[in-house]
């Protein structure tokens, strides 16, 4: 749905929040829920959906007719689709997930076959003049990369180089915009503004440059502008939050860079500060474990006295040592945004509020996409009918975005 007086900004919600197996599943949650929240939020005007593919659903929705069966029901309900969530490649709830959520990586050619998919499927439903995005996982799990990476590099940069030359291609024959958001997340090869630029400017557009100027038969310079039109950052707060990214000077690296953000994904962390007394800081983490689920990987980064400790999940960071007092921990679980105390803990609401106000300012990025997924794995007491507990994340957006309109 368009947020803003000129049009030009969106909001959506992911479709990862619903669990589903195959496209058909995928359908009759798009089917129960979206019409449902257009209603209360956009009853005479466009809305949108943040389609989630897993692989087979993506293959299943190209097959006979049913991408433009799936169009119809779109425009008959007045809905469209702007982005889709191309991270996970395969099934996202009730098994464990764990780093399996990077696999395949963009070393693999089925993650490369898998997001073909997606820019097939996305061109054929983006509404004109809306650019359409594809998330996608930050190339790799960081512990995965050899330690001596060349050709691993080489591998990773010759694959995006093979997709931009699609995106580029459906640009020059048919207007169509498309880009690839990469997504910074702890642990992963790229968790930084600093490591998404440095990929850019050391990796993809000296060396991807080179070879997507071969492929479409053009200079490089004219190579490395589709490459920065069509290769962007999704931004998610929760990620961004746990790695203690200040916002604003995040959003002004990637622009000071020349590159772009394709959308900014809105989900709080957990954040917790132990208190100095032992017994209340053992409370503390006693009431943690209940966030520590088999399902996610749920990344920890601890700061004390300035310093940074990365964890790669809450049962690693819990088991490590007697938490020290004092120390401030922000936890990769996406919490919804509509609270900021979740049962004695906190989280980093007021970092998205932030996020929002810096991006609005800039005019960072056309898409906000409201990407809290974690309500199957929430300890009980925060559980609540799935419809409501989205139609309030809605309510909290849209009042943080009213708060920062130009």
């Amino acid at each position: 749905m368009r947020v803003d007086s000129s049009g030009s900004r969106h909001l959506t919600y992911c479709t990862n929040i619903h669990a589903a197996d195959g496209w058909d599943a995928v359908f009759a949650n798009v089917r129960r829920f979206a019409p449902a929240l257009k209603q209360r939020f956009s009853p005479s005007a466009p809305f949108g959906i943040g389609l989630r593919l897993s692989a087979r659903d993506a293959r299943e929705l190209l097959e006979g007719d049913r991408l433009a069966e799936f169009r119809a029901f779109l425009d008959a309900g007045n809905m469209y689709v702007a982005l889709i969530n191309g991270f996970p490649y395969g099934a996202f709830h009730g098994a464990p997930v764990k780093a399996d959520v990077y696999a395949p990586d963009w070393r693999s050619d089925a993650r490369v076959r898998y997001t073909l998919d997606l820019i097939e499927i996305l061109s054929r439903l983006v509404p004109d003049h809306v650019d359409g995005g594809v998330s996608t996982v930050p190339l790799t799990y960081k512990s995965w990369m050899p330690a001596k990476s060349s050709d691993a590099w080489s591998l990773l940069t010759r694959n995006i180089v093979q997709v931009v030359a699609v995106m580029a291609d459906l640009w020059e024959r048919n207007a169509i915009v498309i880009h690839l958001d990469i997504e910074p997340e702890p642990d992963c090869l790229i968790e930084t503004t600093d490591e998404f630029v440095d990929f850019f400017e050391k990796r993809l557009l000296p060396e991807g440059g080179t070879l997507l100027a071969a492929q479409l038969g053009c200079d490089v310079t004219h190579a490395r502008t589709h490459l920065r039109n069509h290769v962007r950052m999704c931004l998610d707060c929760c990620h961004y939050a746990v790695e203690f990214e200040d916002a604003a000077a995040a959003l002004r690296r990637v622009k000071n860079a020349g590159l772009y953000i394709g959308r900014i994904q809105l989900s709080s962390a957990l954040r917790v500060t132990f208190p100095d007394d032992p017994r209340r800081c053992a409370a503390v983490a006693e009431r943690l474990m209940r966030f520590a689920d088999a399902t996610y990987l749920h990344q920890v980064i601890e700061k004390r006295n300035g310093a940074l400790e990365q964890y790669p999940d809450l049962g690693v960071a819990l088991a490590a040592r007697p938490v020290p007092a004092g120390a401030e921990w922000r936890i990769h679980f996406h919490v919804p945004l509509f609270t900021a105390e979740y049962e004695g803990l906190g989280s980093t609401q007021g970092y998205v509020r932030d996020v929002i106000a810096h991006a609005s300012a800039s005019n960072a990025t056309r898409h906000f996409e409201i990407e809290t997924y974690t309500w199957d794995v929430l300890p009980a007491g925060l559980k609540i009918d799935l419809l409501e507990s989205i139609a309030r994340e809605y309510q909290w957006v849209l009042g943080v975005l009213a708060g920062n309109a130009e």
